[in-house]
């Protein structure tokens, strides 16, 4: 075990001196990998590489692991399944690298820390595995809706300056797989979730965004306090730029607690006019008082409205922040205002993010599966006048009061599915109880052409029937993705003109 003088819990406690890049002396390290999902697995690898003694576990056992697995025990690595995995930490570790679904209160997790064995994160090892020179900046996106938008929007503007750039993290590619590829990429916009930045401890990025902060994941995070630190430690050691968002004081906040790098600004973002050392709209142009030099009395003038139409009739205001977090990143990295345009231009949000499916006698039919909490569906209902809104799922814990209270005028109708459609219902009763309600109890493969055929009996031409579950898919769904493509296909039985 380690050095039990360091005390349970020490978050500055190092297994050994030096661990802060790649090339540093890993061997002989003596490293638990709980987890053995993508991120697990180049965990493993990375650490073998450098000649580490690994273990790697999972209590899961899935195709996909028992390959992860077949490859690192060629490797060097043991790895233990299923019932073989152990529920204590073996004898002589030193270091815990723990994947992200894992919570803190895991017993592993929990023994290990009181044990002072230090706990990594993904992201935490990542950050250590960059090389000791020439490492590509990280600018970091997070926040509880809307990182995967800005994150890919941002790699978009970025290439379009010219950079090698990728997005990586939570958004598909894990950040470890990136820090293992050869390729020398200028710039990494990495989007963290709450999970992931909750390990982290030395992250130092140039630039870093909490687009926006509502309760989501208490039931991992344990409280909303816990979850608020872990959303606010995106800032820590930021060196050029804190983006915080206006309409969200929450977040200028947690640049204010934050321990930032000498010289490190604060930039807001606005869908108002912006005030000096921020980002903002002026009329439909998106406008920089940030990263100019007259910025007192002079903007930069970045884009319009237009430029981010793509393929949609209209702009939802929440799409509107997320390219302006995307513009002032890529401004604090160094990118000038005509790449800002193109790359706004030529960006396609990702699928099931308040994607327009088809028009059907007059009625607008939306996916917006990836809205998997209140706050997220309450940016989706303001989008629209009038909605036939179809809601439910796993709720996680979350309140969803406010959001009917907020959004209850733009009503027509509502369907509900899944496990949690009753405390949404008891919601509607207090806050809309003139709103016609749709209970849908079927859960089984058909249940979303059910609820899809009964949104339509609510909608009138000019309506907009939208998927906004406001709730996790998992009771129902493999994941949102599966959920939004039962809709779509839903959709498409019923005919019309595709969108």
């Amino acid at each position: 075990m380690s050095d039990e003088s360091a005390g349970p819990f020490d978050p500055d406690y190092e297994p050994r001196p030096g661990l802060t890049h790649k090339d540093a002396d890993w061997s002989g390290l003596r490293v638990l990998v709980v987890g053995l999902g993508r991120s697990g697995f180049a965990a493993a690898d990375a650490l073998r590489e450098r000649l580490a003694v690994v273990t790697a576990i999972s209590p899961d056992v899935t195709p996909q692991i028992e390959e992860h697995a077949r490859i690192l025990d060629i490797l060097g690595v043991e790895v233990l399944l299923g019932d073989d995995a152990p529920d204590e930490v073996p004898e002589g570790i030193e270091l815990v690298v723990t994947s992200p679904g894992v919570p803190p209160h895991n017993p592993l997790l929990a023994q290990a820390a009181a044990a002072g064995i230090p706990v990594w994160g993904e992201v935490e090892l990542a950050w250590r595995m960059r090389p000791q020179t020439g490492a590509a900046p990280w600018l970091v996106v997070t926040g509880t809706n809307g990182k995967t938008t800005t994150v890919t929007m941002l790699e978009s503007i970025l290439r379009h300056g010219g950079a090698r750039a990728i997005a990586a993290g939570n958004v598909g590619t894990p950040i470890m797989e990136v820090m293992l590829d050869p390729t020398p990429w200028d710039v990494i916009a990495v989007e963290l979730s709450s999970f992931q930045l909750h390990w982290q401890r030395s992250l130092s990025p140039l630039a870093s965004v909490c687009l926006n902060v509502a309760p989501d994941h208490l039931d991992w995070h344990g409280s909303y306090d816990a979850y608020l630190r872990a959303k606010g430690s995106v800032y820590d050691q930021t060196q050029v730029a804190c983006v915080y968002n206006v309409q969200d004081p929450q977040t200028e906040l947690l640049v204010m607690e934050a321990e930032v790098v000498e010289g490190c600004r604060a930039v807001g973002f606005t869908l108002g006019v912006p005030a000096v050392s921020m980002v903002g709209l002026v009329d439909d142009v998106l406008a920089d008082r940030a990263f100019v030099e007259q910025r007192h009395t002079a903007a930069a003038e970045l884009a319009t409205l237009a430029d981010l139409q793509g393929d949609a009739p209209g702009v939802a205001p929440h799409y509107v922040a997320n390219a302006l977090a995307a513009a002032a990143l890529a401004r604090a990295y160094g990118v000038g205002p005509m790449a800002v345009r193109d790359g706004l231009r030529a960006y396609r949000p990702e699928a099931h993010r308040i994607a327009e499916v088809a028009v059907i006698d007059g009625v607008r039919y939306v996916d917006d599966s990836k809205a998997t909490n209140p706050h997220a569906a309450a940016a989706s209902l303001a989008a629209f006048e009038r909605v036939v809104w179809i809601a439910g799922g796993l709720l996680k814990g979350a309140d969803v009061e406010d959001l009917v209270r907020s959004r209850a005028d733009r009503l027509a109708g509502v369907v509900l599915m899944g496990r949690d459609r009753d405390r949404i219902a008891q919601a509607l009763a207090r806050h809309a109880p003139d709103v016609p309600v749709v209970d849908v109890a079927s859960t089984d493969t058909g249940a979303m052409a059910q609820v899809v055929r009964a949104a339509t009996s609510l909608a009138q031409p000019g309506d907009v029937v939208l998927l906004a579950p406001a709730a996790a898919s998992m009771d129902m769904f493999t994941n949102y993705g599966a959920r939004g493509d039962a809709f779509v296909e839903a959709v498409r039985q019923l005919g019309g003109s595709p969108a």
